[in-house]
């Protein structure tokens, strides 16, 4: 069990999401950064859709009330545990009592923390994410608040008792460095974050500067930002001629375009339907890059293709299965 210490906003239970529910209204929610989320309940040794605390305001601290193995993911939040600073990507044993500190990240946006056995919240339509939008799902529906006390499942679905001390003690390579994109230096510093993109509905319907600008010039992740998109500001895009639809499905990646020219990339708290021209969607590959990219810094759409996006999309999963590799190795290592 843990105690949220922080007055913080912005913190909530997340698992990897609320699929297959768009048709009748409810959207996936689910982590901003998905790999991050399975990556901790991977070198836990729990399942890896198990709920964790996704955080996206700092400082933030919580209590330990309990002895149990716990991993930090994610953003690199200068973390420590009594004090002592503690790496990022990493598996500990906290003692009961201790107290664990996330400073404001050197590099990311988001930071999740994962117990063993994961978090222990009611299943809501599958998942125990917490959906913003109807209140319901992760704790009470809601952000984390001061006081909030926080289990951890203690058993699997066939009762067996997870075994937790073997899980702590090691970590592994953070995505950005293992699955590198565009310019290095300008990633490393949290300057410009590169996402690839296939083009969408109408794409065609947008005049070739407009194109020429989507592509070639840099976009800023404004301030009106959050879990149910980014709203970016540049150039403005034009079409061809006035753009009049219905709306349709639309889903985490999507880059729709307003009347006002600017784009907003849909993430996990999107409504399921919208009726803004879509001009360009964000391969699920990178949606972690998305959900790491801070306020106010640049981000460059790259160009890709369909074959692309599914080799993409491979090599998030090999990257997953090295972990779960490298944490099988450190379990028997230690039996």
């Amino acid at each position: 069990m843990i105690e949220i210490l922080s007055r913080t906003l912005l913190s909530s239970v997340q698992d990897l999401g609320r699929d297959g529910y768009l048709r009748i209204g409810v959207g996936t929610s689910g982590a901003m950064d998905r790999v991050a989320l399975a990556a901790g309940n991977i070198l836990l040794g729990n399942p890896e859709n198990s709920a964790s605390i996704e955080i996206q305001m700092f400082p933030f601290e919580v209590r330990f009330l309990e002895d149990i193995a716990f991993a930090l993911t994610g953003a690199d939040a200068a973390a420590e545990l009594d004090g002592k600073p503690i790496p990022a990507w990493w598996t500990l044993q906290a003692r009961k009592g201790a107290v664990l500190k996330l400073n404001p990240t050197k590099r990311g946006a988001r930071c999740y923390l994962a117990l063993a056995g994961g978090i222990d919240v009611p299943v809501v339509l599958g998942s125990r994410s917490t959906q913003f939008r109807g209140s319901f799902g992760g704790h009470c529906g809601r952000n984390l608040q001061r006081g909030d006390v926080l289990g951890s499942i203690r058993s699997g679905e066939r009762g067996e008792f997870f075994d937790y001390l073997p899980a702590a003690g090691f970590g592994v390579e953070p995505p950005e460095f293992a699955l590198p994109l565009g310019d290095t230096e300008a990633v490393a510093q949290g300057t410009r974050t590169f996402v690839r993109v296939l083009p969408a509905g109408e794409y065609d319907c947008y005049t070739e500067a407009a194109l020429e600008s989507f592509w070639n010039k840099d976009w800023m992740i404004t301030t009106q930002s959050d879990r149910y998109g980014y709203r970016l500001e540049g150039e403005a895009l034009a079409t061809r001629q006035t753009l009049e639809q219905r709306s349709h499905g639309i889903v985490p990646g999507v880059i729709q375009v307003p009347p006002s020219g600017q784009p907003i990339i849909q993430l996990r708290d999107a409504q399921p339907s919208g009726g803004y021209p879509k001009i360009g969607t964000v391969v699920e590959a990178d949606i972690w890059r998305l959900a790491q990219a801070k306020l106010c810094t640049q981000l460059r759409f790259v160009p890709t293709t369909y074959d692309e996006a599914l080799s993409a999309l491979d090599t998030v999963r090999d990257y997953l299965e090295k972990v779960r590799r490298l944490a099988r190795l450190y379990r028997l290592a230690k039996r």
